[in-house]
């Protein structure tokens, strides 16, 4: 499928359902803002932040000043042109020099410390949601939520991108938005008084009558940047909704691409490259056709903006000239008057100016504070499920159903003793690995009362291993410190896999260079380096041969015999059962007739 045929499409797909832009006023929009910025100003590290700010304040307030300076300077060195006065010109314009380098240094040392600002506010955010994104295991359940259907609005997108993007831009624009408004309010309060008292006292006549104006050029500026202030709002209102399905498209985009290398051997193998490229040019195509329509919103609210900068650089002599034609005051006094208009007119078109930046600063404000109530909401598992430690597992009362709320085992109970080894088989997705799940206390749709030994282990079927080097990997997720070399290599050698003893130290992408049975082998050298008690194996030796799964499930037996515990095991092959004593088997239900398993155990 060619670019040039997504190009055309009207417009595009609505924010989804389940992270909704919101449509509230801009003042509920600071007070978000507020909520996402306070927590940094009263952390451990709030007396550098507040000095900081307050330091890039002084410096604002520095800049104001020197911008005073300069607007003195123009009547003084316009005045000594138009008098033709030398000895004037040369020392205003030695004068100048000490303005600028005073503007310059200010603005290196406002830029440095701004800057400093913004990544000691990032990395303290990041910091921040990393540390709540992986705590009790919130990111496991956000993702359960996200796919669980049903519209969930606290189930938001791309947590990956919120945190590494999102709090980028917060930051930034957080400070040098609120910088430029606090430098804008300040220069606007500074410059009113100085373009008041030159502007002077106008007289018109409307109907027969005359009528005095005082600062008529201070008027003249309010009124012509509110008219502008009113028509960009309106022009660039929708780019606040573009913005936000602008981050997303670019996220989705980017988050599949990282599926194709992860998977990259999966899709080869099952010729999948049409329907992946399929899949990523229609990603992409989403992002190119809300960009155009990003461009089309940018390019009307660029047209005004500049055409409405480019009528403020005259107006003020439009206005000025007849007086200064008519002698009422000086060359310098004319620029002077110009200057101020400008300052004014500059930071009362402030909103004008920075409109596009506050609509992404607003969207990304939207993003991460969405991503905020998921977390809390998400934050601590569901306490209907009661998890004891005991000598032996026990499960009283377990209910279990799936993230649409529809029922796998209600009322169930079971026990295993130390000793005994377990076979869990049922049809597939009846929730064998479910069933696990809840006995780890990862499963939030469980209730019921668990009680769990605590030297136990879980062998998934697709076990992670992490890039780096292979003893980290082995150690996971342990440090690697706590074993030696020769516990690490005793554990390859006995997991069937001598071939890596010697290669602790070497650093790879160790989840794309193992093949799936190498992978396994390497979750069941954890388990023999280790040495739990208890031991649940989830389809561990699926990948394997008959030989190596009999040599390591007799290994695996061995181990938490020797360590007076057990084992439960999840496994199709008959070579299997041969490991097990007792066998639990989910048998399904009639439909309609409540959960849609039960559990018997023989």
């Amino acid at each position: 499928m060619a670019w040039k045929a997504l190009l055309p499409a009207a417009n595009p797909s609505p924010t989804p359902m389940n992270d909704p832009v919101r449509s509230t006023s801009m003042l509920a929009t600071l007070r978000r803002i507020g909520a996402l910025a306070a927590p940094y100003f009263r952390s451990e590290d709030r007396w550098k932040a507040r000095g900081l700010l307050l330091v890039i304040i002084v410096l604002n307030l520095g800049t104001v000043y020197m911008a005073v300076l300069n607007n003195q300077w123009f009547g003084r060195f316009y005045n000594a042109l138009e008098n033709r006065d030398q000895a004037v010109f040369w020392r205003e314009l030695g004068f100048f020099c000490w303005i600028a380098f005073g503007a310059i240094t200010i603005g290196i040392l406002k830029f440095y410390l701004t800057q400093l600002l913004q990544i000691r506010w990032r990395a303290w955010m990041t910091r921040s949601y990393l540390t709540r994104w992986i705590a009790d295991r919130t990111f496991y359940r956000l993702e359960l939520a996200r796919y669980a259907g049903g519209g969930d609005t606290q189930s938001p997108d791309n947590p990956d991108q919120r945190i590494q993007e999102d709090l980028q831009l917060f930051t930034d624009y957080t400070v040098t938005l609120s910088m430029g408004l606090l430098n804008a309010v300040v220069t606007l309060v500074s410059f009113i008084g100085i373009l008041w008292g030159l502007s002077g006292v106008v007289d018109f006549k409307l109907g027969g009558s005359t009528y005095e104006v005082a600062g008529s050029m201070v008027w003249l500026a309010i009124a012509y940047c509110v008219v502008g202030t009113v028509i960009t709002h309106y022009i660039g209102r929708p780019l606040i909704g573009t913005n936000f399905r602008q981050q997303r498209f670019e996220a989705d985009f980017r988050h599949h691409l990282v599926r194709v290398r992860e998977y990259s051997e999966a899709i080869a193998l099952d010729r999948g490259e049409g329907v992946e490229h399929a899949q990523l040019e229609k990603r992409f195509g989403a992002v190119l056709r809300n960009y155009l329509t990003l461009i089309r919103q940018q390019k009307n609210l660029v047209s005004f903006t500049l055409s409405f900068g480019q009528a403020a650089a005259v107006f003020p002599f439009i206005i000025a000239a007849p007086r200064f034609f008519g002698g009422a005051f000086p060359l310098g006094q004319l620029m002077q008057i110009v200057t101020a208009f400008d300052k004014v007119q500059t930071q009362l078109s402030w909103f004008i100016d920075n409109y596009d930046r506050v609509a992404v600063w607003r969207a990304t404000a939207d993003r991460l504070t969405s991503f905020d109530d998921a977390m809390r909401v998400h934050a601590k598992p569901d306490s209907a499920m009661v998890r004891e430690s005991g000598s032996s597992l026990n499960a009283h009362d377990l209910d279990i159903a799936l993230p649409n709320g529809i029922p796998l085992l209600a009322k169930t109970a079971l026990s295993v003793k130390p000793g005994e080894h377990v076979l869990l088989q049922g049809p597939s997705g009846s929730g064998k690995s479910t069933l696990f799940r809840s006995f780890a206390g990862i499963w939030p749709f469980a209730r019921g009362r668990v009680s769990m030994p605590e030297n136990a282990m879980f062998i998934p079927q697709r076990p992670y291993v992490p890039d780096g080097k292979l003893r980290d990997a082995l150690a996971y997720p342990q440090p690697a410190g706590d074993y030696s070399d020769a516990q690490l290599k005793q554990a390859l050698e006995d997991a069937l896999l001598p071939g890596l003893a010697h290669r602790l130290d070497d650093v790879d992408t160790w989840s794309h260079k193992l093949s799936g049975g190498e992978q396994q082998r390497l979750a069941i050298a954890r388990v023999l380096l280790k040495k739990p008690a208890w031991l649940f194996a989830d389809e561990a030796t699926s990948a394997l041969d008959a030989q190596a799964e009999e040599t390591l499930y007799k290994r695996l037996a061995e181990g938490v015999r020797a360590a007076g515990g057990a084992m439960v095991s999840i496994a199709h092959r008959a070579s299997a059962a041969a490991f097990h004593d007792k066998r639990w088997t989910l048998v399904p239900q009639p439909e309609g007739t409540g959960p849609r398993y039960r559990l018997d155990a023989a």
